[in-house]
């Protein structure tokens, strides 16, 4: 007896997403949320039934960016009975502004509460307005949590996302993730043990754990006692078929001995890491109340590196920080050429309203903001560039993940998370294999089967095709 054909999705929603991978993970657990209605995805909006922007509010263009993207969706709506909803840390945030700016917004949904749509989309569907109209705007940060009232994510492709832990207790001055996200949450071990091993089962090979402050995991296991991450991540790789474990993104207060000796013992974790640190400054760390010295961070690194002394970082870099004197950006300077980056990302520093840092004195200049970014960018991009032509020659266990640009290519992930082609037949997305590194392109690497028994091993690139 045969299956009955799946039902094809009578409605169409788009999705944009902006920001962290948080977001990314968000986005796709708001698409399982709306599937049982008959929601199907899509990536064009003039095709949708209804739109969400799923929004970030860490810096001020990309707030700013919502309001300029509702104001290209205005037009489709006059033209059908297409719902919007803003959705994330800027519906959070600004839920009333979004509403006064552009009335025509049908939805405004914070991150804890995404999982309320299905009911707010009935709201609107029976057309409820006037005094009701303030009821679709959910930004509370309810008892219940979202994650037990989701339906089982559907995964596509051999690389997931995991959300483990949410919000932030830290209070850094220049963020605004403790204000849009709230308190510092943890979802149960047994949670997590069950979605990573549905992933497995619908084909991910590589988990990626999320959480604004991951490495703060806490969650309570079975027995009633509680698992810090880096014993997560132990229980994580008993799961058969899952072969790659990365998480993102950590705080240095919060990398403990468990943690970084799971880097060292459990072969499924990749060595690549994400550690911010913000700025190499102890006297600009302490006006961001990082909670660490400079120092602190180094042997942190230094640590790190003598569990696994094939670990590669990257971090994130705030410049311009108010009161950031040029003494201050060389020290900042100083910190990334001592640890000496894969990759990092530098931003010019913004203040978001309602925190600390915004109505400190000493704002920094724009133009000198901008100066020292591009100094700072010249010096990771010469840094990760040597990082990438370093691999050439090596061997790499890739995750190939899906076809490249050109006829014949596939485009994977290396350990190292940098993006690698090689000609290939379709029949390996999905599989790990060892990929020798040939060449280095300008944002990726180029490298050939190493095994000549795989299925498109020879398979030669054709010249006159431009590669990415």
């Amino acid at each position: 007896m045969t299956a009955p054909a799946q039902k094809a999705p009578e409605k169409k929603v788009y999705i944009r997403t902006y920001g962290c991978q948080m977001n990314v993970y968000d986005s796709s657990r708001m698409a399982d949320a709306l599937a049982p209605l008959g929601y199907g995805t899509t990536e064009n909006p003039e095709d949708a039934d209804m739109v969400i922007l799923n929004t970030c509010h860490i810096r001020e263009k990309a707030a700013e960016k919502v309001f300029s993207d509702l104001g290209r969706l205005r037009p489709l709506k006059g033209e059908k009975d297409l719902i919007i909803a803003v959705a994330g840390c800027v519906a959070q945030a600004e839920g009333a502004e979004i509403m006064t700016r552009a009335p025509f917004v049908d939805i405004v949904v914070g991150p804890q509460a995404y999982h309320r749509l299905p009911q707010m989309i009935g709201e609107v569907k029976a057309k409820r307005v006037g005094a009701e109209h303030r009821k679709l705007i959910d930004t509370e940060f309810p008892v219940e949590s979202k994650f037990d009232l989701l339906p089982a994510p559907r995964q596509e492709g051999p690389a997931a996302f995991l959300s483990v832990q949410e919000g932030c207790d830290k209070f850094c001055t220049f963020c605004v993730v403790p204000y849009t996200r709230g308190a510092e949450y943890s979802r149960p071990v047994a949670a997590i043990l069950n979605e990573a091993r549905g992933l497995v089962a619908g084909g991910a090979r590589e988990i990626t754990l999320l959480g604004q402050n991951v490495n703060a995991y806490h969650g309570t296991a079975a027995d009633g006692g509680t698992l810090g991450l880096g014993a997560l991540v132990r229980e994580l790789a008993k799961i058969e078929g899952l072969a790659r474990i990365r998480y993102m993104t950590s705080h240095p207060r919060d990398m403990d001995a468990s943690l970084i000796e799971a880097h060292r013992d459990v072969p499924q974790m990749m060595p690549f890491l994400h550690l911010p640190v913000q700025a190499g400054s102890d006297r600009i760390l302490k006006a961001m109340n990082r909670g660490h010295t400079r120092a602190d961070y180094l042997r942190i690194v230094e640590t790190l590196r003598k569990h696994r002394p094939d670990l590669a970082l990257s971090s994130d870099f705030i410049v311009g920080f108010p009161g950031e004197t040029d003494a201050d950006f060389q020290d900042t300077l100083a910190l990334a050429t001592e640890v000496n980056y894969a990759q990092c990302f530098t931003f010019k520093y913004s203040a978001r309203p309602g925190t600390p840092a915004s109505t400190m004195d000493d704002q920094v200049p724009e133009d000198v903001k901008s100066e020292r970014l591009t100094i700072l960018q010249d010096l990771i991009a010469r840094q990760q560039r040597a990082f990438n032509a370093a691999s050439v020659g090596c061997t790499f266990d890739v995750l190939l993940t899906g076809t490249g640009r050109n006829p014949g290519q596939l485009v994977g992930k290396s350990p190292y998370l940098q993006a690698v082609h090689v000609m290939a037949d379709p029949s390996l997305i999905g599989q790990i294999v060892p990929v020798h590194i040939t060449t280095l392109e300008t944002n990726s690497l180029g490298g050939t089967l190493e095994d000549a028994r795989l299925p498109g091993a020879g398979l030669k690139q054709e010249p006159q095709v431009a590669r990415r």
